[in-house]
């Protein structure tokens, strides 16, 4: 079985495929296998990378709750790629996956041909950040008490997931049973390192301005939680794009795949063809007087 090393920390993934790297990078409630869409789809004509985060077997649960971070978590993506021998690639996150592919492209400017950043926002807002630490702490501690099975029955049945249950069950009960065979442990010290206690998306503002990096923003339009920070990093980060995605909740890539990998094969192809460019600024005024003080 493969593994990179972080620092010491044995880190799981899988490849398939030849041609420019993409690394994807999965959510909380996911793991290597939740990439399988997207992995038969751009092998074709892509190297595509998948792993498993700290925390998630066979991938190594080190029980110290310091060796878990946002940071830690963005650190390990180069650690894969470095593994991979690979010097630049796509890197594709959702969730918890797009949290550490945007900091990548913080920390690893120079590496990243593109970022796609998926359902990426959930607990940034100010207003929300004490109760997102709360219940974030609640679900440790729940899977310290019941365990993992017990547990995703009912994450998997969360409020944003239920497009992906009403649309797709056979996909939907693949994805609860996936979640049930994750470690209880490295769930809590992944909650309380890396979701509790990372940096809200409105703090990185400056940074984000500045971040030159091709990015592809996704968010679905009920996964009402992720919308609002979507458009926000649409606002702030140059070079970026915005995909919403019609009816649809937090587990986007599994939920609609088709709509997920034609909107992510388009942005590498105007990536790669250098059509992807940054957003033309103009000064704040009128709209419909734009055109004619700009004459």
């Amino acid at each position: 079985m493969p593994y990179a090393s972080s620092n010491g920390v044995n880190l799981y993934y899988e490849e398939a495929g030849i041609g420019i790297p993409i690394v994807f990078v999965h959510e909380f409630a996911g793991d290597y296998r939740s990439w399988e869409p997207q992995l038969r789809y751009f092998s074709r004509r892509y190297r595509c990378i998948t792993f498993n985060a700290r925390g998630y077997p066979p991938s190594d649960v080190p029980p110290d709750q310091d060796l878990y971070s946002q940071y830690i978590a963005a650190d390990d993506i180069a650690a894969v790629m470095d593994a991979c021998e690979v010097d630049t690639a796509h890197v594709v996150g959702i969730s918890m996956g797009g949290f550490a592919a945007l900091h990548f492209g913080l920390r690893h400017p120079n590496r990243a041909l593109s970022l796609t950043v998926a359902a990426c926002g959930y607990g940034a807002a100010y207003e929300d950040r004490d109760q997102y630490a709360a219940d974030s702490e609640t679900l440790a501690q729940e899977y310290e008490k019941i365990g993992s099975v017990k547990m995703a029955e009912m994450y998997a049945d969360g409020a944003f997931r239920q497009q992906f249950k009403a649309k797709d069950m056979r996909g939907w009960e693949e994805f609860r049973t996936q979640l049930g065979e994750h470690s209880a442990e490295g769930a809590a010290l992944t909650m309380r390192g890396v979701q509790k206690i990372r940096p809200s998306l409105y703090d990185l503002e400056e940074d984000l301005k500045g971040m030159k990096t091709p990015t592809l923003i996704v968010s679905g339009d009920e996964d009402d939680w992720c919308l609002e920070p979507s458009l926000y990093l649409k606002r702030v980060i140059p070079a970026s794009g915005l995909y919403v995605v019609p009816k649809t909740g937090h587990t986007i890539n599994l939920e609609e795949p088709g709509l997920f990998n034609q909107a992510v094969a388009s942005f590498f192809d105007s990536v790669e063809a250098g059509f992807w460019t940054e957003k033309t600024e103009y000064a704040e005024a009128s709209a419909l007087l734009s055109g004619l003080q700009n004459s």
